[in-house]
């Protein structure tokens, strides 16, 4: 009888009593993280010590849509810095305790460690202003659900086999449908509709090139990139400005608050105060990572991906469940371009999703392939663009052009960070040839 391999512990090799082989054990330290909290802890010591600034920083917990008024809350700037920085300190020693004993610090680690960084930093930059945290995170929020829509298309994308690179084309043709749409007919449902119809029109055509002519997934997609750029950008000139009021002037989805939940301190006007497309997000989210682990729906999706093979001899229709599901990813990544239309400007712009389609096609690597995972690393890049705007407002010493860069500048560290850690579907961008 021979022993599996293991990578836990036990580094002697030989024969057991009973005759077992037992092999030599692999027992691997994971320095990754401690590396990382250590040098963002240096980064806020720093701050702290060399770069310090007095003053009060002062976080206003309501604004005027709150039903509680829970005041201001005013910190010293500096002892709240040297505070922040122990404490980041004490969670680096024992991620890298952790490490030296062979086992990974918890995922809590990195979340308090994160929350307290961004803490100390917000801080840090707010010394004699004032940060109104409810704003703050609604802005976060609201600059998050085009991309959590477009990183929820991308996975469902991947994990069916076919590399969605076309997400800013449907960002940008949802946006453009809907408007127009929701202007002639003065609907923003029918406008909603449109965008999800023009979304899932993009997909099949790179459904139809990329899995029925075989064409490199990748190229297709940079392709309608740019085409649907350059299309909106013509029609929006030759159209829609001589005739804004008829054909670019659509009604904005309303804020519908709910009942007892938007009148929660801080978190319910964030979150429970929202327009119909924030609550089909948290409709959508939760539905897609169920359907996507615990149906045959599912099931199907992730054996195409993974095995597409083997899916076929057990009686899947490959190509048409790729090409189906294709659809299905860019009418739903289509409810994200509307956001930018009927639920935040109240126009349409030429390129005015700003490249967001790639930064949806990072969360979706960032995010495992994983729904939730997306969606959070979706929130983060939301958060980092609202957390530049605010820095922007408060005078804040950094230097503008880095305040500029920063969401993607999180965005490259979070994905060089961890991307090496997850593994795409094994037969993402690969076409199948049956036979």
């Amino acid at each position: 009888m021979i022993a599996k391999r293991s990578l836990a512990t036990g580094p002697i090799a030989g024969i057991t009593i009973d005759g077992t082989i037992k092999l030599e054990t692999v027992r691997v330290r994971q320095w990754k993280l401690p590396i990382s909290l250590a040098i963002f802890t240096v980064l806020i010591a720093l701050l702290a010590f060399p770069f310090s600034r007095q003053g009060t920083s002062t976080f206003r917990l309501s604004d005027r849509t709150s039903s509680v008024d829970l005041g201001d809350i005013g910190v010293p700037t500096a002892s709240t810095l040297i505070v922040c920085a122990l404490m980041m300190l004490l969670l680096t020693a024992y991620a890298a305790w952790m490490a030296s004993r062979y086992a990974r610090a918890g995922m809590w680690v990195a979340i308090v460690f994160g929350l307290i960084g961004v803490f100390a930093f917000i801080t840090w930059s707010a010394a004699g202003g004032l940060v109104p945290v409810t704003g703050l995170l609604f802005g976060a929020l609201s600059l998050s659900v085009p991309l959590i829509f477009g990183a929820l298309g991308g996975v469902i994308g991947e994990r069916v086999g076919v590399v969605n690179v076309a997400i800013e084309a449907q960002f940008l043709f949802a946006a453009f449908t809907s408007a127009l749409i929701g202007s002639v007919t003065g609907s923003f449902f029918l406008g909603l509709l449109g965008a999800v119809v023009a979304g899932a029109l993009v997909a099949s055509v790179l459904a139809v090139f990329s899995i029925k002519y075989f064409v490199d997934q990748v190229i297709v997609g940079v392709v309608l990139n740019v085409l649907i750029t350059g299309l909106t950008s013509f029609l929006h000139g030759a159209v829609m400005q001589p005739h804004t009021a008829a054909l670019n002037s659509p009604e904005r989805f309303p804020r519908w608050p709910i009942p007892f939940l938007s009148d929660i301190p801080i978190i319910g006007p964030v979150v429970f105060n929202q327009t119909l497309i924030v609550y089909l997000m948290y409709v959508i989210v939760p539905l897609v990572a169920w359907g996507l682990y615990r149906t045959r729906w599912g099931l199907r999706l992730r054996a195409v991906g993974e095995h597409p093979t083997a899916a076929d001899t057990v009686g899947i229709k490959v190509n048409p469940t790729r090409f189906w599901n294709v659809l299905l990813a860019g009418g739903i990544a289509g409810i994200g371009g509307a956001y930018f239309t009927l639920g935040s400007v109240g126009g349409f712009d030429k390129e005015m999703t700003g490249g967001l389609g790639f930064i949806a096609l990072a969360a979706v690597i960032f995010g495992g392939w994983d729904p939730i995972k997306a969606t959070l690393a979706a929130m983060l890049f939301g958060f980092a663009t609202a957390l530049q705007t605010l820095l922007s407002n408060l005078g804040s010493p950094i230097p503008s052009d880095f305040m500029a860069m920063l969401p993607y500048l999180v965005t490259i560290l979070a994905v060089v960070g961890f991307a090496g850690q997850v593994k795409a579907p094994a037969a993402s961008g690969k076409p199948y040839i049956k036979g």
